[in-house]
């Protein structure tokens, strides 16, 4: 058997949007693990949301790809916290901040920290932080070292969002904006690809044998990268167009389809 290097998207794809994982989900993604192949979780979520999910799915060794690319994590059980990080990409916040804020004053900001932490204007939080950010005033912010830059704005949609992001003209750093009007940021050149491709050198595995499922923006990079890119059923037009192939919605459990076919 071939070992295949099979990436995969969390929301929206190992779980649905309410954040719950299918029992069929979850069983063909162990078999898959059992059956020898690298299973490898690549998430804009962060550490602390992520691993979570990789015990879930009974992963205590290997690798999982968080915060876009801009983490890394081996894992294994005989380290002290069961991981560590073996890549991490950070930059400079300040302009695009400034520029963000001059453009959009009325969205919420929060950074993820090295660390892992996060801090946030107006008790931002999420569930993809994994921990609790610590509410700070925006120009704290600014002195900041950022793995991950995101931006929520309740008071404009997606379309809206999207346009006034492009306006401003962002460069030096990669960025994406989700299903809602949310941004996330990175360092330039950073997104679950090339976090990926970095991996997939270190597990020695052929680029044609990597597998990748996603439904996301944020995605669309990694569907192109691997060998074999899966959208999600409910994936929007520029996913689709980005994969080769698109598999079922995520409330009927599209994920488990591609890897059945693994098996």
């Amino acid at each position: 058997m071939i070992t295949k290097m099979v990436c995969l998207d969390v929301d929206g794809t190992l779980v649905d949007h309410d954040g719950r994982m299918h029992d069929r989900v979850r069983e063909s993604a162990k078999a898959v693990v059992a059956a020898g192949h690298h299973v490898v979780i690549a998430t804009g979520r962060s550490r602390g949301a992520t691993l979570p999910v990789a015990e879930t799915l009974g992963i205590d060794r290997g690798y999982v790809v968080c915060s876009n690319g801009g983490v890394t994590l081996r894992l294994d059980p005989e380290l002290e916290e069961g991981y560590e990080v073996t890549d991490l990409r950070t930059f400079d916040p300040r302009s695009v901040l400034r520029r963000l804020r001059e453009r959009l004053p009325a969205s919420k900001y929060a950074i993820e920290l090295p660390d892992g932490s996060f801090l946030g204007t107006e008790r931002f939080q999420d569930m993809s932080f994994g921990v609790r950010s610590e509410g700070v005033p925006f120009d704290r912010l600014l002195d900041q070292t950022a793995v991950r830059l995101v931006v929520f704005s309740t008071d404009s949609s997606a379309e809206e969002f999207g346009r006034a992001v492009e306006g401003i003209g962002l460069s030096g750093v990669a960025y994406s904006v989700g299903w809602t009007a949310w941004l996330d940021i990175a360092a330039a050149g950073v997104t679950k690809a090339s976090g990926l491709e970095a991996l997939r050198t270190v597990l020695g595995v052929s680029q044609e044998d990597t597998v990748a499922v996603g439904d996301g923006r944020n995605d669309v990079e990694m569907l192109r990268w691997a060998g074999r890119g899966v959208a999600m059923g409910q994936a929007p037009e520029e996913v689709v167009a980005a994969a080769d192939e698109v598999t079922g919605h995520v409330d009927d459990d599209g994920l488990a389809d591609v890897l059945d076919s693994l098996l």
